[in-house]
């Protein structure tokens, strides 16, 4: 990104401050309507990318030449003429009349526009991705089977891309950008300016800074907390990353494990409730499932992938005999105390959330909340110069998101326009045999791929479209299917080779970036297994009784425990070959008993028994013991 200076810098600020008032305005007053608020979303965040990101390496990178200028000035007409002619667009049938030349000129101008600002604010993969299914349009009448489509016209293309609203450029992607994103973006950025990043640094210091290998669970922790919300791995690598890091290096951490380790938890933080880095947002309004059902069946999984990563720098602290913070290192309670009413905006977010409010009123509520405590201490006080700054933070925070959607919308568009996701889910269906476990791993490694290199919410988006059928016609729930291709599609951010949030870390730590990428993956194996399980019981997405969704929690947990052993090689001790591949075998064999749910079930009924009948026994001991205590007395 860009540093302006000067003018330029006063005109781009006021033009992403402009962006951020509609977007809070919208929040406040309502939203227009779909092509009214998506194309003022656009209008300001594409023409954005090309003043912000430069085009090359060997661009400026201190002022905005006159190239960029005139691209941005382009890029505005295609949302300028969406958002005039809306009554116009709202009346015509669409794929039936005709378009007119000044569409078809405007479309092809937005699509490459697009294609551009994304392969510069997003990553050049995503845009080379758009671009291979835009040319499957051009190349699916000769292929064969299940790919082949009937011949597309270009004005067709055009037309699914630039003026409908159920998908493409303008889609329900798009819109899920242009309000549920665009808010929480705004109240990252709040949480950033206001230090509630800090805190949560502060607080995992003090709950965990003390024990072995204390830096690398503060890194856990705090990046769990924060990466909830920002959004951005990447962004959440460089947000806690740049202390947590040197100070897992200080203490004896291998460079490329302090990077991997910041790198894990970052990436996970998109797994974690209430936010899920917007992704639970996006697919309540994909499914139609409850927000509030999607975050409580992804609680327990998350919470596990975490356990797993506390266990894991435990154990490798202990192996190589690593200290923790001195008192000196660690912030007192008090200090704690007096800036815990910066957590008081999260909390009314998760109050409202809970009680059944919308995401919407609860990021409403949220960002009121902010505002008003900045006020509690000068140094977050919200002074016109803080505010005007928010504001700027939160645009250019948007503009990588919103074009990453607007390019995800396209592929959906042409996915289900030309029956190509239907294709792939015959394709995995017939090379699996119509097994689910096959699919599974076909469908793991479709999104992983697909992912790689992309933010959470496209990432997600894509591969849904392209798994997500095949995962339904083999009679798979709606949000299962969609947790699972949501786990994988975050986790390729640290799947080698293309694992961003792992370069990230390796950059700071000063590590090699693949190397630094692997020992994520590895740090991360156990939420390669929580998606299948998903599939397979139901007691993990908090769906069954109690006691089954407790002896599923039980039984995961120690799987666990013995894969972070196996996999540090240590447990209680320093473990040798032999012990470590039992460990694993012992993981693998609880894992499988947790897919099976009549096994669970069983479990718990007898668990169950076990408790009544050992509850009974205390009472009826207790009645002895009484009335033998009443004979004496008397």
């Amino acid at each position: 990104m860009r540093k302006l200076s000067g003018w330029q810098s006063r005109a781009v600020g006021g033009w992403l401050v402009t962006l951020s008032l509609f977007q809070l305005y919208t929040a406040f007053f309502g939203i227009m309507q779909p092509r009214l608020q998506r194309g003022t979303h656009l209008l300001f965040l594409l023409p954005a990318a090309f003043l912000l990101f430069p085009a090359t390496k060997k661009s400026p990178r201190d002022r905005i030449p006159l190239t960029d200028v005139a691209l941005a000035i382009l890029a505005l007409l295609p949302p300028l003429y969406v958002i005039a002619c809306n009554d116009a667009l709202n009346l015509r049938l669409e794929f039936v009349d005709p378009i007119t030349t000044p569409e078809l000129i405007l479309g092809t101008l937005n699509i490459v526009l697009l294609l551009e600002a994304v392969r510069r604010a997003v990553v050049p993969a995503m845009a080379i991705l758009i671009s291979i299914f835009v040319g499957y349009l051009f190349i699916a009448p000769w292929l064969p089977g299940v790919f082949y489509c009937k011949p597309t016209p270009f004005a067709e293309i055009v037309e699914m891309q630039y003026l409908i609203t159920d998908a493409g450029i303008f889609g329900t992607i798009t819109g899920v950008s242009a309000t549920f994103v665009a808010l929480f973006v705004i109240f990252g950025a709040v949480m950033e300016l206001t230090k509630t990043g800090q805190l949560f640094t502060d607080l995992a210091c003090r709950l965990a800074g003390k024990s072995p290998g204390g830096p690398a669970k503060i890194a856990v922790i705090s990046s769990g907390l924060f990466g909830s919300i920002s959004g951005v791995a990447a962004a959440n690598v460089y947000a806690t990353g740049t202390f947590t890091i040197p100070l897992m290096k200080s203490l004896g951490y291998r460079r490329r494990f302090a990077g991997a380790v910041e790198a894990a938890a970052s990436t996970g933080g998109m797994l974690m409730p209430p936010v899920m880095g917007a992704g639970a947002f996006v697919m309540a309004e994909i499914t139609g499932v409850p927000y509030l059902r999607i975050v409580l069946a992804a609680l327990l999984g998350s919470i596990l992938f975490y356990t797993s990563l506390v266990l894991k720098v435990h154990f490798t602290a202990l192996r190589e005999n690593m200290r923790g913070l001195d008192d000196a290192d660690i912030v007192s309670f008090g200090h704690i105390a007096r800036n815990s009413y910066l957590m008081l905006p999260l909390i009314m977010l998760m109050v409202l959330l809970f009680r059944g409010f919308s995401p919407y009123v609860a990021a409403n509520g949220a960002i009121a909340i902010s505002f008003l405590t900045s006020f509690f201490k000068k140094d977050t006080m919200m002074t016109p110069g803080r505010i005007w700054a928010l504001l700027e933070l939160s645009g250019a925070n948007m503009v990588m998101i919103a074009l990453a959607c607007a390019g995800a919308g396209m592929v959906v568009s042409i996915v289900t326009h030309t029956g190509l996701a239907l294709g792939i889910a015959s394709v995995i269906t017939g090379w699996s045999g119509g097994h689910m476990f096959p699919a599974l791993l076909l469908i793991m490694v479709t999104s992983l791929i697909l992912g790689m290199g992309l933010p959470c919410t496209p990432a997600y988006i894509i591969a849904i479209t392209i798994g997500g059928p095949a995962l339904l016609s083999m009679g798979c729930d709606v949000l299962p299917a969609h947790l699972f291709v949501f786990y994988f599609a975050i986790l390729a951010g640290i799947t080698p080779p293309v694992c961003v949030p792992a370069y990230c870390g390796a950059a700071i730590a000063g590590s090699k970036p693949l190397q630094t990428g692997f020992e994520a993956f590895r740090l991360a194996t156990v939420g390669f297994l929580i998606p299948y399980v998903f599939v397979y019981n139901h007691a993990l997405l908090m769906q069954g009784s109690a006691m089954e969704i407790i002896t599923l929690a039980i039984i995961l947990l120690m799987a666990v425990v013995f894969l972070a052993g196996g996999l540090t090689s240590y447990m209680g001790r320093e473990l040798n070959p032999f012990e470590r591949a039992l460990l694993l075998c012992i993981a693998a064999g609880l894992t499988v008993i947790c897919t099976r749910p009549g096994i669970i079930n069983l479990m718990a009924v007898r668990g169950a028994a076990f408790l009544a009948v050992m509850a009974l026994a205390i009472r009826f001991t207790l009645k002895i013991q009484k009335g033998k205590k009443l004979v004496k007395a008397n």
